[in-house]
């Protein structure tokens, strides 16, 4: 059944009106002939619940239980169109493989839809959905956390502990993630990660654990292990899954020149160079992101604390000294104080600063010329910035300006 049937003739009520919920009134508006539409931005106490037939609720809003009536523009959308779907998920690298994917799929000239957290929300591109079109489909724990159906080929790339102020724990964390296999049915398939942990489904799952194929005959313009480990999950999906052709695949991955705030070129001044990793939420991220970088002298850490582990960080740290790791809000601070607890406070390789500002006039003393800068935060931007594109914008105006730099 259509999406415009479904809520043809319905009480629906919009809750969140950022951008999905606006996606969403302009879709009604312009689809459907429905019985009432509002919108409501408040808690969900402030719902009466019997009034709603549909209830539309924005994925950024938190609510852990399923409840009835309450549903979302991606469970409608993978309802109607998960048999053309390639759903990708994972706590890192599902912006940068989601559009390998495309790219890939756009060059063996296959007509082909990326969307959801990617870019614009999905019910923005229906219009444009055909009987022979593939969708690439970004999916967020936010935007998986109540769905029913998933896609007829899922990736879930790989789990670290990530939004714990919203999830409370990685299990439920996990257990939201994990909807994009769990809710696939027998003859669909799902690519996992060797880190992903054990989950049941009637599909068939594949893990994906090595490089060597892309390793060997692929070219990427964007850097990293983990970014080829990324195109090896389009491999085995474009090519062993879907029979295309190798040498397209590959062509369209080699074309892909990376997306803003990933391992980002930022610039060269007075002979170091800059990269802009504002994405970085995670320590493993900040981790990949020196292995990846040649020459990195200097990382930019540090930003809203969520309450995640940084052991994993504090180690390689400790084990770099080659490197100056400069601090900053309320992650810098608890990380040199965590530091400090476990005999690091004699680390000469540690500089404490207020902000993103100070950060930079610190790096461009201490960083020699030939020699990189990598921001790579490994923390939210929330409370600092809007986002970490604002993070990663307000980074690269500040490594840009004389002032600092002259």
């Amino acid at each position: 059944m259509e999406i415009k049937d479904i809520l043809k003739n319905q009480k629906i009520l919009i809750w969140g009106y950022g951008r999905e919920g606006k996606s969403s009134e302009e879709f009604i508006k312009n689809h459907c002939k429905v019985s009432a539409l509002e919108v409501y931005e408040g808690d969900i106490s402030g719902i009466d619940v019997s009034k709603w037939d549909v209830i539309l609720k924005s994925p950024g809003i938190p609510m852990l239980e399923r409840r009835p009536k309450f549903t979302s523009q991606t469970e409608l959308f993978l309802n109607r169109y998960g048999d053309r779907t390639i759903g990708v998920t994972g706590t890192k690298g599902k912006s940068t493989t989601s559009s390998l994917m495309y790219e890939a799929l756009k060059a063996c000239g296959k007509d082909a839809i990326l969307l959801g957290n990617i870019g614009k929300p999905c019910f923005d591109y229906i219009d444009e959905i055909r009987e022979d079109t593939l969708v690439v489909f970004e999916l967020s724990a936010h935007q998986l956390c109540h769905i029913d159906k998933a896609p007829f080929i899922s990736v879930f790339l790989n789990l670290y502990p990530e939004h714990l102020d919203y999830y409370k724990t990685v299990e439920n964390y996990f257990k939201a993630k994990a909807n994009i296999v769990t809710h696939q049915k027998a003859g669909d398939t799902a690519f996992l990660g060797k880190n992903v942990p054990e989950l049941e489904t009637f599909s068939n799952k594949v893990i994906v654990d090595n490089v060597e194929k892309c390793n060997r005959d692929l070219t990427l313009k964007i850097p990293g292990e983990h970014n080829r480990l990324n195109a090896e999950f389009v491999r085995r999906i474009a090519v062993d899954l879907l029979g295309l052709d190798e040498e397209k695949v590959f062509k369209g991955m080699s074309e892909f020149c990376g997306l803003p705030h990933r391992l980002q070129y930022a610039g060269e001044f007075d002979g170091v160079r800059y990269y802009d990793d504002s994405i970085s939420t995670i320590p493993e991220a900040a981790v990949n992101a020196v292995k990846s970088i040649p020459d990195v002298k200097t990382l930019l850490i540090g930003g809203m604390d969520r309450g995640i582990d940084y052991s994993l960080l504090e180690t390689f740290i400790k084990e770099r000294n080659d490197i100056d790791f400069i601090l900053m809000y309320e992650t810098g601070k608890r990380i040199a104080a965590e530091l400090a607890k476990d005999g690091g406070e004699s680390l000469k390789n540690l500089i404490l600063v207020k902000d993103l500002r100070e950060a930079v006039v610190q790096a461009k003393k201490k960083t020699e010329r030939g020699a990189a800068v990598v921001l790579s935060p490994a923390a939210a931007s929330y409370g600092y910035f809007k986002n970490f594109e604002e993070r990663g914008e307000v980074f690269k105006e500040l490594i840009s300006k004389e002032a600092v730099l002259g």
